[in-house]
């Protein structure tokens, strides 16, 4: 590459900087919203200790209040006496998650599809039991621990940081290019000696400047806030990070290559994100969904990233152990850009 080059490209790069640091509401999203979307969700779920079951005994010819005096004299049970009217509408709104019929033998009423309510059913067992005098045959003794790494807030930040990479690299640059494309600067450029696989290049480099302050200030919030660790090498979350960048740098451009207007390249931009904002495990683990959808889902790029940079920030994984992951990237990303080059839209 010779010289020329290399100075149209570092011009291109720092217009599109430039561009990019003149927009308060781009900072905020790249910087402070995944802190803020942290800090709000790491409050959310802090462990509290047991979580008490909130449950009603149903009042059947004046009678249940002995048993609700039973079940609030354990630990994590919290029982009101309601007549039958009032349980049923409760237990069907969730405001409790069982509802407790006294008599011979005693009846609990619950939704098994709602995990709350599963659990509901254990404990009242256990609680009912011991009020009638059971005696446990083995003597089991709780050793309950906190390994940060296995909390929500943990599972939460490599997932955010993967969000983030995705939002940026596609809202950044398809706005971007459809402003430039309207304001018929693309016109003006496209007239000049610059190369388009430089144009290209200088948005996805200028995404790259930012990478690593928004990327180790969520990292360093969750580290100082929630002591989330870091169980890797520095080094191989900076390589994932920059490779999901790229990826989604390439993407952005696919996505922007012909839109027209910015209402168009939102929709485009919706149509691809929202998927991976829902599948791809970024609040909660991608396992939930059914078995056939499985194949598609890790196809996803933003599930790989996610994947990748958990396997080093919480297991503490080399690099090369999401080499088939980082493949997945790498192929999304080159298959984009080679795309977006040939079929992009000048005017």
């Amino acid at each position: 590459m010779n010289r020329r080059r290399l100075s149209s490209i570092r011009q291109l790069t720092l217009w599109r900087i430039r561009e990019f640091t003149r927009e308060p509401e781009a900072l905020f999203w790249v910087f402070a919203f995944p802190i803020m979307l942290a800090f709000a969700l790491g409050l959310a779920f802090t462990s509290r200790g047991p979580e008490v079951v909130r449950i009603a005994v149903e009042q059947v010819d004046g009678g249940g209040q002995a048993l609700v005096t039973a079940l609030n004299g354990t630990e994590r049970v919290e029982a009101v006496l309601l007549d039958s009217a009032e349980a049923e509408y409760r237990l069907r709104t969730g405001r409790v998650a069982l509802v407790v019929t006294p008599g011979d033998p005693i009846r609990l009423r619950y939704d098994s599809t709602r995990t709350e309510s599963d659990v509901a059913r254990l404990v009242v067992g256990d609680a009912l039991q011991e009020s009638a005098g059971r005696r446990d045959v083995v003597e089991i003794r709780d050793v309950k621990v906190m390994e940060p790494g296995a909390r929500y807030i943990d599972f939460l930040i490599p997932g955010l940081i993967g969000l983030n990479i995705m939002g940026t690299g596609m809202w950044g640059i398809g706005f971007g290019i459809v402003k430039a494309r309207n304001d018929k600067l693309l016109k003006r450029l496209l007239a000049s000696p610059m190369r388009r696989s430089d144009f290209m290049l200088s948005f996805m480099l200028a995404r790259l400047f930012f990478l690593g302050f928004e990327v180790t200030a969520v990292l360093l919030f969750g580290h100082l806030a929630f002591d989330v660790p870091v169980r890797g090498s520095l080094l191989a979350v900076a390589a994932i990070v920059v490779l999901g960048a790229m990826t989604f740098s390439g993407l952005g451009l696919l996505v922007a290559s012909r839109a027209r207007t910015i209402e168009g390249v939102s929709g485009l931009m919706n149509l691809v994100m929202v998927p991976m904002w829902i599948l791809s495990g970024v609040f909660f683990a991608y396992s939930h969904f059914p078995e056939a959808m499985q194949p598609f889902v890790r196809a996803l790029p933003l599930t790989a990233l996610n994947d990748a940079l958990r396997s080093v920030v919480l297991d503490g994984a080399p690099l090369l152990a999401s080499a088939g992951l980082l493949a997945l990237l790498a192929g999304w990303g080159g298959v984009s850009f080679a795309v977006a080059l040939r079929v992009f839209r000048w005017r």
